[in-house]
């Protein structure tokens, strides 16, 4: 059974993955949306309620990944194995090159889901690209966030979001939406956690190949001044590639800005598919 669900969405269930599905299919590009880890796809909904004013009936899915929300919980997670599901996700929608928005570990899985299937763009909400600090940050922590530290840990990482930058109702919004979890925090970061950090950086570096060889739009909007050389470093490997700096956002500019993001987001119906 389908269910209306907030400003008008439909939810279903489609590849096995809890979705908000918006507007209809029409000649404007549609948009997949994907969370950060430990949030859910109802952080999206204040921006698609924007999006609708100037944008309406645009065809938007939003979706719970595995382990999050409404999805389905598994033996398993793995960051890796999410673009294959999201592919699922889209071809049940009968979705054709949409583009790929992700927030935070999301954007890590539209970056890879981009390299792999076809898509119109990229639109990378706060998550760099230049993996080896913050895998080696990860190494370091792994014996408290497998073990009883674990909680005490993920406040490392939440201060580190600086909500307090965010408007009350944005600050509110990611308190509400936020649910870590050990098994799950750990598993999508199992290969950090236990992998090569170079095989990790390695990889990377091909999947951004791989984008800027199809020559599709990549847009990274961040909330803090990105770091010296970063913008060359992607565009080297991504010549599409643009920027935002949304500053003083910290990791949620797109809630810091949202009328900006929604003018943003509405921006990709003419990108070409």
């Amino acid at each position: 059974m389908h269910i209306i669900g907030s400003a008008g969405a439909t939810v279903r269930r489609l590849g096995g993955l809890a979705v908000d599905d918006y507007g209809t299919t029409d000649d404007r590009v549609p948009l997949v949306l994907l969370h950060g880890m430990t949030f859910d796809r109802t952080i999206w909904r204040p921006l698609v309620d924007r999006l609708q004013q100037t944008d309406p009936g645009r065809r938007v899915l939003a979706l719970d990944l595995p382990g999050h929300g409404d999805s389905p919980e598994q033996e398993r997670y793995d960051l890796a194995a999410v673009p294959s599901q999201l592919h699922e996700v889209i071809k049940e929608a009968g979705l054709t090159s949409p583009v790929i928005v992700g927030h935070s570990a999301g954007a890590l899985a539209a970056t890879v889901y981009a390299a792999r299937f076809p898509v119109s763009g990229v639109l990378n909400v706060d998550q760099p690209l230049q993996l080896g600090e913050f895998a080696t940050l990860i190494r370091s922590l792994r014996n408290q966030l497998e073990g009883p530290g674990f909680a005490a840990t993920w406040q490392v990482f939440w201060d580190s979001f600086h909500t307090e930058r965010l408007p009350a109702d944005a600050r509110k919004l990611v308190r509400e939406t936020c649910r870590p979890r050990q098994q799950v925090v750990t598993g999508y970061w199992r290969e950090v956690l236990h992998g090569s950090v170079q095989e990790i950086t390695d990889r990377t570096e091909q999947a951004l190949s791989a984008i800027g060889e199809t020559g599709v739009p990549y847009l990274h909007i961040a909330g803090e001044e990105l770091p010296a050389g970063y913008a060359e470093w992607l565009t080297k490997r991504i010549p599409e590639a643009t920027f935002a700096v949304w500053g003083g956002s910290g990791h949620f500019p797109h809630l810091g800005k949202p009328d900006e993001f929604a003018r943003v987001l509405a921006a990709t119906a003419s990108w070409p598919s």
